[in-house]
């Protein structure tokens, strides 16, 4: 009777042992489904308010730039922190105090954020000049854009030594900007779309004409390792521009249009990111061995002793292939690994079992 007890109890341990087993079975595959999905998320934002302390930046009759652009800038990074709280904000500067250009730069590459706002507000000798424009780093394609990035880059003048921090650059030499051209913006296409949102988002929030997306040489963005953009908002040269900039309701307007266009940045890339990682789930390389009208025994001699051969009826044709696996290169070197028995074998690849262009392929996994 005992040993009957022990036995039952047995049992009972064993039962719940099995259940936690398969519980934590099932929990880590969903959550590594959950990993793959979630593949990427915004998580932390550098706001840079322009100029500060003994740079006053732009000057209106009534205003300066560096203190507006700090107003704006705490206002975007409150709205961010109150209604985005998965996103870490990080300013450059929360005071007046001058930041040199490239330490800008450091802060938003040391905290390795997904994004940097630069703030500032825009001056011209001619006082009708008005609106908004947002610029992503590149070559100038005008001499107006020109004329603002050197502007913006003449801070460096502030500081020791700028020749060599900035590799000899020159603000005030229009040659200087040639370098420019050099420089691959791993990041362009991303500082364009957010770029345009701020844009859209000015246009449709504030009474502010809309100057455009526009691309020019800006130290600022220059060594930046995440989509950049540079922000005008107004300008001080213009008395009813100023006149709205030095209202709270105006900065506000403007701060808002700016965190908006940040929420929605955040939700397209991140939805995009999902998409392109289911993407890469379906996504499956092989290496074609041969094709014909009717069906080939897959113990045949004609694949020479093969045994992982693989049969797909696409239309009237019958495909055979070797090998599957999402990992191109290990798919490549298995094709390297059996030309000598298959001289003519090719890679193809596979998108929810349909065949589809191994370049296709390729581009949605390097996405």
């Amino acid at each position: 009777m005992k040993s009957l007890k022990i036995h039952a109890k047995h049992n009972i341990f064993k039962t719940i042992f099995i259940f936690f087993l398969i519980l934590n079975l099932f929990h880590t595959a969903y959550g590594q489904n959950d990993k793959k999905e979630k593949k990427y998320k915004l998580q932390t934002v550098v706001i840079d308010p322009g100029h500060g302390g003994k740079d006053s930046g732009a000057r209106g009759s009534k205003s300066m730039e560096k203190d507006l652009v700090l107003d704006i800038g705490k206002r975007v990074g409150k709205y961010i922190e109150n209604n985005l709280t998965e996103v870490k904000v990080i300013y450059t500067r929360k005071t007046d105090t001058f930041i040199p250009l490239y330490r800008r730069a450091e802060i938003a590459n040391k905290n390795q954020a997904d994004l940097f706002i630069s703030l500032h507000i825009n001056a011209n000798p001619n006082h009708k000049a008005r609106g908004t424009e947002t610029y992503a780093m590149g070559l100038h394609k005008t001499e107006s854009n020109l004329e603002v990035a050197k502007k913006e880059n003449a801070v460096i003048l502030y500081e020791e030594d700028y020749s060599q921090k900035y590799e000899g650059f020159n603000p005030k030499s229009a040659e200087s900007y040639i370098l420019f051209s050099l420089i691959q913006n791993t990041y362009l296409e991303q500082s364009l779309n957010f770029a345009s949102f701020v844009q859209e988002k000015f246009t449709s929030n504030t009474h502010l004409r809309n100057r455009g997306v526009k691309q020019a040489g800006f130290l600022v963005l220059w060594k930046t390792t995440m989509p950049s953009v540079l922000v005008e908002a107004g300008f001080l040269s213009n008395p009813k521009e100023e006149n709205y900039l030095l209202t709270e309701k105006g900065r506000d307007k403007l701060a808002k249009s700016i965190y908006e266009a940040f929420k929605n940045y955040k939700n397209k890339i991140e939805q995009k990111s999902v998409m392109l990682a289911k993407d890469e789930q379906d996504i499956k390389f092989s290496v074609q061995v041969a094709a014909a009208h009717d069906p080939i025994p897959l113990s045949s001699d004609y694949f020479k002793g093969h045994d992982d051969v693989q049969q797909h009826k696409i239309s009237d044709t019958y495909k055979y292939t070797i090998g599957e696996s999402p990992d191109y290169d290990k798919i490549n070197k298995l094709k390297e690994k059996i030309e000598k028995d298959f001289p003519d074998a090719f890679i193809i690849a596979f998108k929810e079992n349909k065949i589809i262009p191994v370049q296709k392929a390729l581009k949605l996994k390097n996405q």
